[in-house]
């Protein structure tokens, strides 16, 4: 027999922006009633999220710092003409300490696994089972919406998470590969030190379409490996997927795409235009509701449409450099635009990563011998909304 829950909270969709969510609320009106929806079997689904320290405030550390699986104090990067050693922080976060800690932080009526959402408005949200959850507000964080509504090129992957017969030997974070063969548009290596054999390699494209040839990026991978000298006992864990990079487009149109629903995550916009990073977002975002006086649907509704849509004007530059790496230069020579910005300041780098990039590093970013001819760098910024 079906029933009606009530709630004062309802967020459909536990990932990361959901997840976040959930917790800074909970943590902040504890007697608040939450119910985090989602359709899969585990909070998270399979992922791995990582993060520079500096794209989370000090306000905001509490809400990841117990999420995190690995951290190194510096990272690496590496292109044909130079490598460079950073000294920023790097953390990642493993979806399965992501839901564990989640279900340890909340009430275990909070959390509703394997429970598909049909039909969601700004308060009521109707389960494929017959259940239906009527709350005060609702906010909607799966997925993305109607991305035919942007321009946008690609960041598509494989990683793999490889249990070796010997040590790896690698001491920090290689980031940027890029020394590598470039195919399918700007390609890159990142790998990440789980443990003394333990090793998360990944095969990463900024390309034109999203489409993944799996059986062709793993064997990359092992030939990657196999150069490196590492011999491989299991492999632990493998995930892929596609992720927007946002050159231009109609952010109002994408956002009604959602419905007229509070929205959060990459279903909101909320993601650095050229990265295509989310968790600086989601943890903000989080913060943001968290601190609302009100969990009223149309009021959050309001909230976070004005929040996206400020972050979405106020991002425009990086939307110009997507679009300048994605037209201003042939796929096989976009890696040189990465090659030069990191040879600029550490500072600018990590505030670019945090999508907060002060007036001077645009200007520093922007002059100089550009890495694209001129024209077509001219003509791939133009017009970018």
């Amino acid at each position: 027999m079906s029933a009606t829950i009530s709630c004062d909270l309802a967020i459909v969709g536990g990932g990361l922006a959901g997840g976040l969510i959930a917790r800074a609320v909970h943590q902040r009106h504890p007697h608040a009633e939450i119910r985090l929806i989602e359709g899969g079997a585990h909070l998270g689904g399979n992922h791995l999220w990582s993060f520079f320290a500096s794209d989370v405030t000090p306000a905001n550390r509490w809400l990841v710092s117990p999420l995190i699986s690995h951290g190194w104090t510096r990272y690496d990067v590496a292109f044909p003409d130079h490598a460079r050693t950073l000294k920023s922080p790097y953390y990642s976060i493993e979806s399965r300490q992501f839901e564990r800690q989640l279900l340890a932080a909340l009430p275990v009526s909070a959390v509703m696994l394997e429970r598909q959402a049909i039909e969601v408005t700004s308060n009521i949200v109707q389960l494929a089972d017959g259940d239906r959850i009527e709350a005060k507000g609702v906010i909607d964080c799966r997925g993305t919406g109607d991305l035919a509504t942007l321009e946008l090129g690609w960041q598509k992957f494989l990683g793999r998470e490889l249990v070796l017969t010997s040590p790896h030997h690698l001491q920090r974070p290689m980031v940027m590969d890029a020394t590598v063969d470039q195919q399918d548009g700007y390609r890159f290596v990142y790998c990440l030190p789980f443990g003394a054999d333990r090793i998360f390699v990944e095969d990463t494209y900024y390309s034109d379409d999203r489409a993944i040839d799996a059986d062709a990026l793993g064997g990359r991978i092992h030939a990657y490996v196999a150069a490196r000298g590492w011999q491989v006992a299991s492999t632990a864990r493998e995930e892929s997927g596609v992720l927007p990079v946002a050159l231009g487009g109609d952010f109002e149109a994408y956002w009604r795409s959602g419905g007229a629903v509070a929205k959060a995550g990459m279903r909101a916009g909320l993601f650095h235009p050229l990265t295509s990073y989310s968790l600086p977002d989601a943890v903000r975002t989080a913060s943001l509701v968290a601190q609302a006086t009100s969990f009223d649907g149309a009021a959050l509704h309001n909230l976070l449409h004005l929040y996206a849509a400020r972050l979405w004007r106020s991002r425009r530059f990086y939307r110009m450099l997507a679009a300048m790496l994605f037209k201003a230069a042939e796929p096989e020579e976009r890696y040189r635009i990465l090659a030069r910005f990191y040879r600029l300041d550490e500072g600018l780098i990590r505030r670019f990563y945090a999508a907060n990039s002060s007036l001077g590093d645009k200007i520093r970013v922007m002059t100089g011998k550009p890495p694209v001819p001129i024209g077509r760098a001219a003509r791939a910024i133009m017009g970018v909304q």
